[in-house]
């Protein structure tokens, strides 16, 4: 009696569907090169006279000065054109933000520093000009 029972519930499990196999984490996006700096890691964008900054990262801009003001928008990841590109971004008010950056090397003009890139940021009604870098390189350089 114990074996029909046993061969009854071995019969039954092997009747039963499998598991669905788990699914693998999706892959890392290809890198996005510009100048050789990966647009996919977080970029700091700069410039001097006057000071001002973008924190790009895979989320967000982030416009900002040393006095406070500041801007911030969903990151729209690049428009890129051979050498050239383009984050075209908006406030959640409507105040445009607009990154661009060109593989072409800079120099803020205040330190010896070469960035790898030109950029030129367009934040409501003003254009600033300056440089950037990723963070990861910029961390990694002597304070200027």
């Amino acid at each position: 009696m114990r074996a029909a029972l046993a061969v009854l519930i071995l019969s039954l499990a092997a009747c039963s569907e499998p598991a669905p196999p788990a699914e693998a984490p999706a892959p890392p996006p290809e890198p996005v090169m510009l100048g050789g700096v990966d647009l996919n890691q977080p970029v700091r964008v700069l410039g001097t006279e006057p000071f001002w900054s973008v924190e790009m990262t895979p989320d967000a801009l982030v416009y900002s000065t040393p006095e406070g003001e500041g801007l911030r928008s969903a990151n729209p990841g690049p428009t890129v054109q051979g050498t050239t590109a383009v984050y075209a971004a908006a406030t959640a008010d409507g105040t445009a933000l607009v990154v661009t950056l060109i593989a072409t090397e800079c120099s803020d003009g205040m330190s010896d520093r070469v960035y790898p890139l030109t950029a030129r940021v367009e934040a409501g009604n003003e254009t600033f000009n300056g440089c950037a870098a990723s963070v990861a390189f910029l961390n990694s350089q002597p304070a200027p």
